[in-house]
């Protein structure tokens, strides 16, 4: 069973107590959010450690290629299977906030 970091439950909360500031209902105390973790840093933070697993994919295939008999070819799949998958989810991450972007602009004031 997975769970969910405290940094993500976070977030949600905040989406949650945004959304009802949004549609006019009352939101009670308990739901606020008291915010430690900034939108951005944890976007930024997101976006490093994927640059992080990108590069350790690299230098392993370089390693691998370079015959370092430390690193073996299960590592480097591993390794690169994981900065894909990472990437992936990042570039789904951008595209739903710039499909929010797009919905809030176009929403009338």
């Amino acid at each position: 069973m997975s769970t969910i970091s405290p940094e993500i439950s976070q977030v949600l909360a905040q989406m949650r107590v945004m959304s009802a500031q949004a549609s006019g209902m009352a939101v009670q105390p308990q739901q606020e959010v008291q915010s430690t973790v900034n939108f951005s840093d944890m976007l930024s933070k997101s976006i490093d450690s994927v640059n992080d697993l990108q590069q350790t994919s690299a230098q392993l295939k370089t390693s691998f290629t370079q015959g370092d008999p430390d690193v073996s070819i299960t590592e480097v799949m591993v390794a690169s299977q994981k900065s894909s998958l990472a990437f992936t989810a990042m570039v789904e991450v951008r595209n739903k906030l710039v499909d929010a972007y797009k919905e809030v602009m176009s929403m009338p004031v």
